[in-house]
């Protein structure tokens, strides 16, 4: 295998398609992009975590911040939630999720192709549930939480879901903010947090 066959090794054995496990679509499949930052959340934690957010769900407003495959934010609208807003910086990446947003003849999603942070600093219209998921070795999470902390996208009793390998799971928190739940699955540490 040449060093570029092994450098892009790891892209073949991402999954083509994620499959939604819940709700109105479930069983639908979306697209994935085989992209090195792209790294759709396994389905053995997506059914844990929305075991954890059940009561939760509906009607609520979720971001999908970093949303790659937008599997988090299209399993909300599956499973009963008013809107998801799905934002990512690659415009291939939002360009996919806007394909697959008409293909489900959708009103409630929003695509924004913009830099997660630079979201968090502009948003004003705040949500119940946002999903942090970022490629995993680029972003500090806990500065990023810190920054949500003091900014105007989540409401007062917000939630959030932060996923990543074990080594980044963010240990300082906000102040006031603690752990929900926590889990793990193989090298993936993933849990929800409570804002106040």
């Amino acid at each position: 295998m040449s060093k570029n066959q092994k450098k892009n090794s790891h892209l073949h054995a991402a999954p083509q398609h994620v499959k939604i496990i819940g709700g109105r679509w479930r069983g639908t499949k979306l697209p994935v992009i085989l992209k090195e930052n792209v790294r759709p959340t396994p389905a053995r934690v997506r059914e844990t975590l929305f075991n954890w957010l059940q009561t939760y769900i509906e009607g609520s407003r979720c971001l999908d911040l970093f949303a790659g495959s937008g599997a988090l934010g299209f399993e909300s609208i599956s499973r009963g939630a008013d809107h998801a807003s799905f934002v990512d910086i690659d415009p291939q990446v939002t360009k996919l999720l806007s394909q697959q947003l008409t293909k489900l003849q959708s009103s409630d999603g929003e695509i924004i192709c913009m830099d997660g942070v630079g979201f968090i600093d502009a948003c004003n219209n705040p949500f119940d549930i946002v999903y942090l998921d970022p490629p995993f070795s680029l972003f500090n999470l806990e500065n990023i939480l810190e920054k949500l902390s003091t900014s105007n996208v989540l409401k007062p009793d917000g939630l959030v879901y932060v996923e990543s390998s074990v080594e980044n799971f963010p240990q300082k928190l906000p102040i006031n903010w603690k752990w929900k739940r926590q889990s793990n699955a193989s090298q993936v540490e993933y849990g929800l947090l409570t804002t106040s």
